[in-house]
C-alpha cells in the first residue's frame, strides 16, 4: 500500500491530464473543416455546358436499353426526351441528396450510444494533515439502452430513407408529366402552324377573287374588304402561333434542365404516338392504387409515424448508465460503481405517447383522403378521356363528309358547273375540319396524359416507357 501511495504521490496533475488528452487524440482523427462557397457563374457555365453527346449521358442511355450503334439520338420523341430530363434536370440532383442524407440517417441509428470518461483532479492545503495533497478521479458511463430502442430507431430511419427514394420516383414522374404535356402542345403547335399556313394561303387566293370581281364590278367593296380582314385575321393568328413555337421550347427547355438553344438544336418528332385501349374505370383505378408513388409515400409515412409511437411507448422504460470510477483521495484509494437512469417510470411518458397516437391518426385520415382524392380523380379522368374520343370520333366524320363535298365541288369544277370561289370555299371549309380534327385529337391526348398522371403509369403505346423508380438515377 505504501508503494502505491508513493506511486501516486509522484504524479503530477497536468501529467494525468495530458495522458488522457493524448489517449484521445491518438484513437480518433479529426476531420477538418473545408469551406465550400457556391459560385453562381460558375453553376451558370456548368448549366450552359450541358452536352447531349456527353459520354456519360450516352452511357446512361445504354444502360437504359439504347443500342450503343444508333447513338447519339438523331430524333427525339417523348422517351428521348424523359431520359434527357432525368439525367440533366437539377431538381432530381435535389432529391437525390436528400436520399444520401436518408441513407446517412440509416447508419446513425446503427450507432450505439457513446460511453464517457470523467475526471477530476483536487489539491488539499493538507489542514486536516491529509496523507497526501492531492485528489485524483476517473470514471466511466457506459450507457445501456432498453426495450429495443435501437432497432426502432433503426427502422424509423429505414422507412425515411425509403420515402426518399420513392419522392425521388415522384419528382422523375412529375417531369415525365410536365414534358408530355409541353412535348403534345408543341406536336399540336406544329402541325396547327402548318394548317394556319394552309389557310393563309387559301384565303389569299380569296382575296385575289374578290379583287379581280371587284375590278371588273362583279363584287362589291364590301366583299373584297371584308375577304381581305379575314386574312390579315390569319395573319395575325399565324404569326402568334410561330410565336408560341418558341415559347414552348422553353417551356420544353426548362423541363429537360437544358439551355434553350440546345433545344432549338433539337430534331423534335412531329409525329404524334397511337392511342390505347381506354381502361375501365375499374381497371383504372385499381391501378392508381397499385401504381401512385404518393400513395405508396404515404403508406410508408403511416408506417413512420407507427415506428415513432413504439419508441415513444419504448421510452416507458428507463435506459440504464453504469459508472464504473476510481479516485485517489488524499492518499486513500476508492473504487465505485454507480448506476442511473432517468425516472420516467413516473409518468410513463404519457404525453409523448399521446401525441404520437395523434400524429398516427392523422397519417391514417391523410391516407384515407388521399385513397378516395385518388379514387375520384381517376374516374374523372377516365370519363373526360372517353368524351375526348367521341368527340374525336365526330370531328373526324365531319371531315370525311367535307373532303366528300369538296371532291364533288372539284368535279363539277371540273365540269364548269362551279366557279372558282366556290371550289376555293370548299378548301376553306376542309381546312377548317381538319383544325378541328387536330384540335379534337390534341385534347384527346391531352385527356389521356392527366388519365396517366392520376395511375402514374404510361398508357401511350412506346417502344419504351421509361420506369420512374429505375431510371431516375444516374449512376
Amino acid at each position: 500500500m505504501s508503494q502505491r501511495i508513493s506511486l501516486y504521490s509522484s504524479i503530477k496533475p497536468g501529467l494525468i491530464l495530458a495522458f488522457s488528452l493524448a489517449l484521445f487524440t491518438s484513437g480518433c482523427a479529426f476531420q477538418q473543416y473545408h469551406a465550400k462557397p457556391i459560385d453562381p457563374i460558375a453553376i451558370n457555365a456548368r448549366l450552359q455546358n450541358k452536352d447531349l453527346s456527353s459520354p456519360q449521358f450516352q452511357q446512361y442511355l445504354i444502360k437504359n436499353g439504347y443500342i450503343a450503334e444508333r447513338l447519339p439520338i438523331k430524333q427525339w420523341g417523348l422517351d428521348e426526351l424523359v431520359y434527357c430530363a432525368l439525367f440533366f434536370n437539377p431538381s432530381l440532383d435535389v432529391a437525390r441528396a436528400q436520399l444520401r442524407a436518408a441513407e446517412i440517417a440509416q447508419l446513425t441509428a446503427l450507432e450505439r450510444p457513446i460511453p464517457s470518461i470523467n475526471g477530476s483532479v483536487a489539491h488539499s492545503n493538507q489542514a486536516n494533515n491529509d496523507i497526501r495533497p492531492y485528489a485524483l478521479g476517473l470514471s466511466i458511463d457506459i450507457p445501456f439502452e432498453t426495450a429495443n430502442k435501437r432497432d426502432i430507431r433503426i427502422d424509423s430511419a429505414r422507412h425515411l430513407s425509403e420515402i426518399a427514394k420513392l419522392e425521388i420516383a415522384q419528382t422523375a414522374w412529375q417531369l415525365r408529366n410536365q414534358i408530355a404535356q409541353t412535348f403534345n402542345e408543341y406536336q399540336l403547335n406544329r402541325k396547327l402552324i402548318g394548317l394556319l399556313a394552309d389557310e393563309q394561303a387559301i384565303r389569299q387566293e380569296i382575296v385575289n377573287i374578290y379583287q379581280k370581281r371587284f375590278d371588273l364590278g362583279a363584287a362589291s367593296n364590301g366583299e373584297l374588304s371584308i375577304a381581305k380582314l379575314q386574312f390579315q385575321t390569319m395573319q395575325f393568328q399565324l404569326a402568334a402561333t410561330q410565336r408560341d413555337e418558341l415559347t414552348l421550347q422553353a417551356k420544353l427547355a426548362s423541363n429537360l434542365g437544358l439551355p434553350l438553344a440546345k433545344v432549338r438544336a433539337m430534331n423534335l418528332t412531329d409525329s404524334i404516338t397511337a392511342l390505347p385501349t381506354i381502361p375501365s374505370s375499374t381497371d383504372a383505378q385499381t391501378a392508381a392504387l397499385l401504381n401512385r408513388l404518393d400513395i405508396r409515400i404515404a403508406l410508408k409515412r403511416y408506417a413512420l409515424a407507427e415506428t415513432k409511437l413504439k419508441l415513444e411507448i419504448t421510452k416507458q422504460y428507463p435506459d440504464i448508465i453504469l459508472s464504473p470510477g476510481y479516485a485517489y483521495e488524499f492518499g486513500d484509494n476508492i473504487w465505485s460503481l454507480g448506476i442511473s437512469g432517468l425516472l420516467s417510470i413516473l409518468n410513463k411518458n404519457k404525453a409523448a405517447i399521446a401525441e404520437a397516437k395523434q400524429l398516427r391518426e392523422v397519417e391514417a385520415a391523410q391516407f384515407e383522403a388521399l385513397q378516395a382524392k385518388v379514387v375520384t380523380d381517376v374516374s374523372v379522368a377516365n370519363s373526360e378521356l372517353m368524351q375526348a374520343q367521341q368527340s374525336m370520333l365526330n370531328q373526324q366524320q365531319l371531315r370525311d363528309l367535307q373532303q366528300a363535298n369538296a371532291q364533288r365541288i372539284q368535279r363539277r369544277f371540273a365540269a364548269g358547273d362551279a366557279d372558282r370561289l366556290e371550289l376555293t370555299f370548299s378548301k376553306l371549309e376542309s381546312n377548317a375540319a381538319e383544325k378541328n380534327v387536330l384540335l379534337a385529337q390534341a385534347q384527346q391526348i391531352m385527356a389521356l396524359t392527366e388519365l396517366e398522371n392520376m395511375l402514374q403509369e404510361s398508357l401511350m403505346q412506346s417502344n419504351k416507357n421509361p420506369s420512374m423508380a429505375e431510371s431516375s438515377a444516374k449512376n
